[in-house]
């Protein structure tokens, strides 16, 4: 591997996991997905995490995730603000993504365990990391691990995280915690942050304490129809009003938690932008029916909840 280590810009504040629209026959939307991208940031976004969990990507092939961001590049989003989702289950998939990331300029990749196999071992974990920096071979990689066991139920533990960065201090940056843990996220901010490591909590909810403790920002679902109040509280986060409009959040987050995250949130946006298609996900996944969709909107709107389209 290249040992010339180029300077980086450190990754902070908000990101959103962006939805993927699909058409009528289930291909992704390729001119949605770069609208919706576009407005997340003019809503004063950091960056976009396309490929993430709430944007379905493991429902997606590694072609179309390839076919997307070249699309999303070529709309003029501007590659820096990207942090695509590249982690799979098959090594030589995980290296094919995240070389066409890093070819393409993206800020950096976020990268799930390889997560079919349970119970596997750390020394298992860090051999894979190590085959997929190895084999990407750039000094412009940059990787943000992806801690979400509740849905992979494969994590990173303070001993492997401690292990890769010991390892790759140039390359391994940062994490997504997902884990819904608080003390989770506090401890890997305890342990790293110090020596510039970065960690993003995985919800809004977590956000004014990570940030308290030392974290550098969220990268959360709820972004997607929110940005603007959570970007906020991201900038005012040492003002008097911070705990305010950590509650807000909160109860715009409360009325998602009570529904199938994604099919909430195509709902949500297919109601404020008036286009039914976004409403379309990918089985296993159900759209959300019309009888709870209506709910959902009172129940956002009771919160203040505006999302101008």
């Amino acid at each position: 591997m290249d040992s010339t280590q180029p300077s980086r810009e450190r990754l902070t504040g908000v990101f959103a996991p962006v939805l993927t629209p699909f058409d009528g026959n289930l291909a992704p939307d390729a001119r949605r997905l770069a609208r919706h991208c576009k407005w997340l940031l003019s809503q004063g976004l950091r960056g976009l995490a396309v490929f993430g969990t709430t944007s379905e990507a493991n429902s997606l092939s590694v072609d179309e995730r390839e076919s997307l961001l070249e699309a999303l590049l070529g709309s003029g989003i501007p590659p820096g603000s990207l942090l695509p989702g590249t982690g799979c289950s098959a090594l030589t998939d995980t290296v094919r993504l995240t070389r066409a990331a890093v070819r393409a300029g993206c800020a950096s990749v976020l990268v799930l365990p390889p997560f079919y196999y349970k119970a596997v071992t750390d020394e298992g974990l860090f051999r894979s990391f190590a085959e997929l920096i190895e084999r990407v071979g750039d000094s412009r990689l940059r990787v943000y691990l992806y801690h979400i066991p509740p849905i992979a139920q494969v994590g990173f533990s303070l001993g492997l995280v401690e292990r890769l960065v010991a390892a790759y201090p140039d390359t391994v940056v940062g994490m997504k915690d997902s884990s819904g843990d608080i003390a989770n996220t506090r401890a890997m901010i305890d342990a790293f942050a110090k020596d510039g490591f970065e960690v993003f909590s995985g919800s809004e909810r977590f956000l004014l304490e990570t940030l308290k403790r030392g974290g550098v920002g969220c990268i959360t679902a709820t972004a997607n129809v929110n940005p603007a109040a959570i970007d906020r509280l991201y900038r005012e986060w040492r003002s008097p009003e911070a705990e305010s409009l950590q509650s807000r959040l909160n109860a715009v987050r409360n009325a998602f938690e009570k529904r199938p995250a994604i099919p909430a949130l195509k709902a949500v946006v297919a109601h404020y932008a008036k286009d039914p298609a976004w409403r379309a996900v990918r089985p296993p996944l159900l759209e959300l029916g019309a009888g709870e969709t209506a709910p959902l909107v009172d129940e956002l709107r009771e919160t203040g909840f505006e999302m101008p389209l």
